[in-house]
């Protein structure tokens, strides 16, 4: 499907060309569903703390920060404004007639009568809008706030008493100081787009340095090696008008490679627009702390199996497969559990010693996006998977009720244990499940194109985890997914 010519330029972008047309025979031939067994709920799959738990996993938690345990942020902040400010982009679109009848309709009327009670009210009002029509133009224009053109990150999302207004980039650090410190330091790493650090420094350092070293910030960029092709409708590679081949961002997914950079015991993975006001941080931090401290107690007991097993310990084995029944509900197969003591070694060895992740799960409450379930994989063992509704065939009965039936949404609120027990980071890279992967259909140019998107950071990217899910209060939850989301309660004063 590639011409000789195509090579240079997969070079340039750090692609070979076996694998570009090995994505190319993929999106041809479509994908898979995930296999959907049931939802996991509270006691099936979903682990639920009481509050006095809670307390004491938090105390936990912060007795390791102090004994020295390493912990980043990373932060997925690629993603632009433009999305958030579709409404507004759409009402300078319409025409004036139109405008006129939006100005009294919902949620235009909110919008406007409580303009003020936005963060950036008072850089808006500094650029004395003339109308309703030309404060949008400023919110969105180059000339005003150019909220049209910069990262969700970079946008002015809460005001403070004393008058001071953060960005939710911001925002993100002040979190990592109540939850993140070790050693009186933490890294907060951002994945941003191409040619926008810049941007990202100037925002934050004035807040880096009034902390005085408390944090450190880090940025990478998704590589234009997981971009991925597109084909048109005739089967055919998309190319532009030069003729070179059409590439597009492969999603989320293609940031795995940049987590596994991080080099730090354990990483919190959150959402650039999922930040609440800092007065809601006691109940932010407190649960932060539950899903970590969760998860590193059941890494010391996967580590002081697997350490066991290093030594030949007999006795490691029946700890092991007392783990895989308890905790990870996977029951070995009774050929392994009959087998001698090295088989039953290696198996666990194979089954245990992987990154792990705690990903905090809070009530379905209508919020658009992934879920927590059972999940058959290709050997017919159930795990428990984040999938979104575009991995699944929403039109199998089955499947619709299961999705219908479920009781929690994923927050993206992950807390991950990147090394195994010497302390020598994972590579991330073999614990892919590279069928999670979904086709796309954008348009290019005015030309509609099928691509596809990579497995998802937390979904197909991190299938073969050990995962474990736990409920967390929906007021953790807090997403802008557009500006009049700005508006709600939790990001008010």
């Amino acid at each position: 499907m590639l011409k000789a010519s195509d090579a240079a330029d997969l070079q340039k972008r750090g692609k070979s060309v076996e694998e570009t047309e090995q994505q190319l025979s993929r999106i041809a031939k479509g994908f898979s569903p995930a296999a959907v067994r049931r939802a996991a709920t509270v006691g099936d799959g979903i682990a639920r703390v009481s509050d006095e738990e809670a307390r004491s996993l938090a105390a936990a938690y912060d007795a390791d920060l102090a004994a020295g345990l390493s912990v980043a942020k990373f932060v997925p902040a690629s993603g632009a404004a433009s999305r958030m400010f579709k409404p507004l982009h759409q009402y300078l679109a319409a025409s004036a007639d139109d405008q006129a009848k939006m100005n009294d309709e919902e949620p235009w009327k909110s919008f406007f009568n409580l303009q003020d009670k936005f963060a950036f009210a008072k850089k808006l009002s500094a650029l004395k809008p003339k109308n309703k029509a030309d404060i949008v133009a400023k919110i969105l224009g180059d000339a005003g706030l150019n909220y049209g053109g910069l990262p969700k990150g970079l946008v002015d999302f809460h005001r403070y008493p004393d008058g001071q207004v953060r960005t939710a980039a911001e925002e993100h650090i002040y979190e990592a100081v109540d939850y993140c410190l070790s050693g009186g330091h933490s890294l907060v790493h951002y994945t941003v787009p191409v040619g926008m650090e810049d941007n990202f420094r100037r925002v934050l350092d004035p807040v880096l340095k009034a902390m005085g070293g408390k944090v450190s910030v880090s940025f990478s960029i998704q590589p234009p090696s997981t971009d991925v092709p597109a084909l048109t409708a005739d089967g055919q590679p998309a190319r532009d008008a030069e003729g070179h081949l059409v590439f597009r961002p492969g999603g989320h997914g293609a940031l795995i490679g940049n987590l596994g950079r991080i080099d730090a015991d354990a990483v919190f993975v959150k959402n650039i627009d999922n930040v609440a006001h800092g007065r809601l941080m006691p109940q932010t931090s407190l649960w932060k702390k539950v899903i970590a401290s969760y998860g590193l107690l059941r890494k010391r007991m996967i580590d002081s199996i697997l350490l066991r097993l290093d030594k030949d310990e007999a006795s490691a084995v029946a700890d092991g497969f007392s783990f895989l029944d308890s905790e990870l509900k996977i029951s070995a197969p009774a050929e392994i559990r009959l087998a001698d003591f090295e088989k039953q070694k290696f198996y666990l060895l194979s089954v245990l010693d992987r990154p792990l992740r705690v990903c905090g799960m809070v009530k379905n409450e209508g919020e658009p996006g992934g879920g927590p379930f059972w999940v058959e994989g290709k050997d017919g063992v159930l795990s428990l998977q984040i999938v979104e509704s575009a991995q699944m065939n929403l039109e199998d009965p089955k499947v619709a009720s299961i999705v219908a039936g479920s009781s929690h949404f994923n927050p993206v609120d992950l807390f991950c244990c990147l090394k195994d027990r010497h302390g020598k980071s994972y590579d991330l890279s073999k614990f892919i499940d590279h069928d999670a992967a979904f086709q796309t259909h954008k348009s290019v140019n005015g030309v509609d194109v099928t691509g596809m998107e990579l497995p998802g950071l937390w979904n197909g990217a991190m299938a073969h985890w050990l995962t474990f899910f736990v409920e967390v209060p929906v007021i953790t939850f807090n997403p802008v997914k557009t500006v009049m989301d700005l508006l709600r309660p939790v990001h008010q004063l």
